[in-house]
């Protein structure tokens, strides 16, 4: 995983509605880049619905909310028309992004152990420096939390 202070890796991902988005081409913009296991489960809905109440809020902070997990496109599209969310959504699908930001590991859940994304939220300043970290995200109040950060930045 990057540590803080460190240049964000940078990438370019298919995304919902089509097209692709860069990480670099979103300079001198903030940007909060959430990892998210799977769409339509409830922890990753709620996250995902938080993030998409409190859009206009980062967008006025100067700042642009990307979700990421392994899902495909049309999962992404599905999702965000299912519950009309409004942040953009990027397929990992190959999983690179994923393993370049330390998400990508063993994780357990009832007794058995599989591979899978690790729920984590990074915050990236204007120069594409990673500004804050923050791992094994607890969804309740995590968007409003992050937020926070933004505007402290």
């Amino acid at each position: 995983m990057p540590d803080p202070g460190e240049t964000a890796p940078d990438f370019t991902l298919p995304r919902d509605g089509g097209g692709t988005v860069t990480l670099s081409a979103l300079r001198p913009g903030k940007v909060v880049l959430y990892f998210y296991p799977r769409d339509d489960t409830s922890g990753c809905t709620l996250e995902a619905q938080d993030f998409s109440r409190l859009a206009d809020d980062f967008s006025a902070a100067g700042a642009t909310v990307i979700g990421i997990s392994k899902d495909s496109v049309a999962s992404h599209d599905k999702f965000c028309r299912k519950y009309g969310l409004a942040v953009v959504l990027a397929s990992d699908e190959r999983g690179q992004t994923c393993e370049d930001y330390g998400v990508w590991g063993e994780k357990s859940m009832y007794g058995k152990t599989f591979m899978g994304i690790t729920r984590t939220t990074f915050l990236i300043d204007g120069a594409g420096r990673i500004a804050r970290i923050w791992p094994r995200v607890s969804v309740k109040g995590h968007a409003e939390e992050v937020l926070a950060a933004v505007r402290a930045l």
